[in-house]
């Protein structure tokens, strides 16, 4: 669009007519990109008749546009929801004035959810197949037709080896359609539309349950029970059917042009056959409906709940614009659309293994909404709020985390106002119950967006026990009577020389006067594991540096090659990383990026840290939140280490089959003896290369692989002590410590799930055995029928 304009304005006499001419086309299909695109918005006339207007330019270009025109309905239908109705209508018009245009039209959609279907996009297959269903009932699309459709998806539970996932979003692609067209079918095909509910609830009734604890936010049933995606929706399905198909909340400006609609012919649909399930297929995961205010499972619920995720769906980029489309909602007046809002957004926020979005979207999406309605919605928001806190003791801990985050986040932008004094009843109860744990991490995470003396200035003086405490390091060589502790002198000599600018090779002379405590000679090459060498050195380093996060950066630099050194055993690793802790124990933020800065300057590795933060020394802040993000984060960091080398090595492999191909093609001409030998080199040089790589993929692997096992096992050693301690001792296992714990297991499966899946059969025979706890096991269990 930009183009065309410079085009048309940038040059004068005979010259702008010959662009103008070169550039039509072009400015007419843009035109007709916009009118489509922009249809259903705001208007100074009525929706009806800017549809009616559209289908007449649209019937006019037809006969020169005619493929773009088909080209831009079919993204509409799958890209923007949120107007479905909208774009059925105009199709519906433009099907009654061009019968053929209609047929193609459906067609290319049938084409379409193929290509939707084979390259995994299942929530846009999921929209085209509710757009064909609205055709019905726009007189596109005959109802015998979608019912044959129906019936093949509904088949797919019939097959035979394959994943529950795959059946559950056949069956769910037709139940979640059936509030647009289950009117229409059902005074069509009342017989065979009964017949496919029944065959659709046979499924629903042998069908396996087992991952749905692990996807609840909640525990507890009640005030609201946590149902399983296709069990609500298909609750829902029932009471509309009870109710004869009538709902109250879907636009549907077709009913204008009934009169119009009714004369158009119908077309019947292709046979259908749903793409064959391959192992690279990749399923939506199930999920469970988060309910948080009391308002009954209506049909018009998820009708609403729908149409406002497909908002944010197709807006969640631009925050404002979404917040905007959000509030003026359709039917807005008709229902409590703030309540909706609030409840769509946490409920997507809180979705189990993943959100949708980034958690940070919804964090600005909320601030966004409370400056747009400070009347309003700032009341309903402070009403979850506080709702979901008092349900903190059922709440899932995954869910805890990113609860901690947005509110920190929140409060971040509001000056940390807050009625704290209505939490004040929870100050009596054990620091490690979810409720004051929940407000100790709050304020922690708030220190981070803030300063310390913000948060104390704030926060009412009853809450003093839950304050962070004051990040201050802590350095052992200062403190009175350091004199006399092993190390002190060496210490000094070490901080000196650093001030001095020593180099590593004169750092590490220095540092061999260091005694060995845990052997009788010391080892003077420095290659054996001397802790109190580490202990000395990183102190000192850290005291030196301690002033920001890029001083302490640029030391780590600085002196890698001593770090180096000083750990090359797995001991030596284990112990920096108590080091740091015990230097910086009231600082979390600071061990966490100081973590990272060891595992990416390869001083620590992955195994290491998983080890450390599993280890008695770590058991007093095993259940503080910024742990489990040192995990996750080191895990992370494993999957994109490997995930860099498998796309070298696949890279290489596609440079080489190119280079085979390429002589393949020029095998029949004669080429000189020079160029074959040259290409002949590359090959060797390439499949030397694709060597190495493949030997560098199996040993990241390798390492992945073991990361998970030492993750897993230090999981199943600490859960298997505290079981055996508790039927010891005849006390219930379920204190808050194992809640939060068994949690942390299910997150870390829920999280890597993908990766984890690579080594299920390795997990099977080594940990996760038939022997192996019930509650644990468990967990696994509901890990693994995730993807059944």
């Amino acid at each position: 669009m930009s183009r065309r304009r410079h085009s048309d304005e940038g040059d004068v006499g005979s010259q702008p007519q010959k662009r103008r001419r070169t550039s039509e086309p072009i400015e007419i299909e843009d035109r007709l990109e916009s009118l489509i695109c922009r249809v259903g918005e705001k208007s100074t006339s009525s929706l009806e008749s800017n549809l009616e207007g559209l289908a007449g330019v649209l019937e006019a270009d037809l006969p020169n546009y005619k493929n773009k025109i088909l080209r831009i309905l079919c993204a509409v239908a799958r890209l923007l929801p949120e107007k479905l109705t909208v774009y059925s209508t105009l199709v519906g018009l433009l099907n009654a004035r061009n019968y053929n245009f209609g047929g193609e039209f459906v067609e290319a959609m049938i084409r379409q959810l193929k290509e939707t279907l084979k390259a995994n996009l299942y929530t846009e297959a999921l929209y085209l197949v509710r757009f064909l269903s609205d055709l019905v009932n726009c007189h596109v699309i005959a109802a015998p037709s979608l019912l044959a459709l129906f019936e093949s998806f509904v088949c797919v539970a019939q097959e035979e080896d394959i994943p529950q996932v795959r059946s559950d979003w056949f069956v769910f692609a037709v139940l979640s359609s059936l509030p647009w067209v289950g009117k229409e079918l059902y005074e069509k095909k009342d017989i065979e539309t009964d017949r496919l509910l029944s065959q659709i609830e046979s499924y629903l009734q042998r069908r396996q349950k087992t991952h749905v604890p692990m996807l609840q936010v909640w525990s507890a049933e009640k005030p609201h029970p946590q149902e399983e995606y296709l069990d609500c929706m298909w609750a829902q399905v029932c009471k509309l059917r009870k109710d004869r198909w009538q709902e109250r909340h879907i636009l549907r400006p077709y009913a204008a042009f009934d009169s119009v609609l009714c004369e158009a012919l119908q077309h019947n649909l292709p046979p259908f056959t749903p793409p064959a399930h391959i192992p690279q297929c990749v399923y939506p995961s199930p999920k469970v409906i988060f309910r948080l205010f009391d308002y009954t499972d209506a049909p018009e619920r998820y009708v609403i709940e729908e149409n406002l995720q497909c908002i944010i769906k197709s807006h969640w980029r631009e925050r404002k614009t979404c917040a905007a489309q959000l509030l003026s909602y359709p039917g807005k007046n008709k229902i409590p659309l703030n309540y909706h809002i609030v409840e769509v957004i946490f409920g997507q926020l809180f979705q189990l293994p993943v959100p949708p979005h980034i958690d940070v979207m919804y964090t600005s999406l909320l601030i966004e909404l409370c400056k747009l309605q400070p009347g309003s919605l700032p009341q309903v928001l402070a009403q979850a709020t506080e709702m979901m806190f008092m349900r903190l003791d059922t709440m899932n801990t995954t869910c805890i985390d990113r609860f901690i985050n947005w509110f920190s986040h929140h409060l971040s932008n509001f000056q940390f106002r807050w009625s704290w004094d209505d939490w004040a009843e929870c100050l009596t109860q054990d620091v490690e119950k979810p409720k004051p744990k929940f407000i100790k991490e709050v304020l922690e995470k708030s220190m981070r967006l803030s300063y310390r003396q913000r948060i104390v200035d704030i926060v009412p003086a009853s809450f003093s026990a839950l304050i962070p405490a004051d990040p201050v390091c802590f350095y052992k060589y200062t403190e009175e009577n350091s004199a006399s502790l092993p190390g002190f002198a060496v210490a000094t000599s070490v901080g000196n020389a650093i001030k001095s600018r020593a180099t590593n090779e004169e750092i590490l002379i220095i540092l061999r006067d260091v005694p060995n405590p845990s052997m009788e000679q010391d080892d003077d090459e420095g290659d054996g594991f001397n802790p109190l060498k580490i202990e000395v050195f990183l102190q000192t380093l850290l005291h030196l540096a301690a002033k920001s996060f890029s001083h302490s950066f640029s030391a780590l630099a600085k002196f890698h090659e001593v770090l180096k050194t000083l750990t090359e055993s797995d001991e030596g690793k284990l112990h920096i990383l108590r080091v740091l802790y015990e230097f910086w124990k009231n600082h979390p933020q600071m061990i966490a990026v100081l973590v990272d800065k060891l595992i990416r300057t390869q001083i620590v590795d992955c195994a290491a840290v998983a080890n450390w933060l599993f280890s008695p020394e770590m058991a007093h802040d095993f259940t503080r939140l910024y742990v489990w993000e040192i995990l996750h984060s080191t895990i992370r960091k494993m999957n994109k280490h490997v995930q860099k080398i498998q796309k070298e090595l696949d890279e290489t492999r596609e440079r080489l089959e190119k280079q085979h191909t390429k002589k393949q093609r020029e095998s029949g001409d004669e080429e000189e003896d020079d160029a074959d030998k040259n290409s002949e080199d590359e090959d060797m040089q390439l499949e030397e290369q694709i060597d190495k790589l493949t030997e560098r993929v199996e040993a990241a692997q390798s390492q992945q692989k073991n990361l998970f096992l030492v993750i897993f096992q230090r999981f199943i050693m600490l859960l298997t002590e505290h079981l055996v301690r508790c039927e010891t001792s005849g006390i219930d296992i379920n204190t808050s410590w194992y809640k939060i714990c068994i949690q942390r297991l299910q997150q870390v499966f829920l999280t890597h799930q993908s990766i984890i899946q690579q080594y299920v059969v390795t997990l099977e025979n080594l940990l996760f055995t038939a022997e192996l706890d019930p509650h644990i096991l468990a967990v696994y269990q509901q890990f693994c029928a995730l993807q059944l």
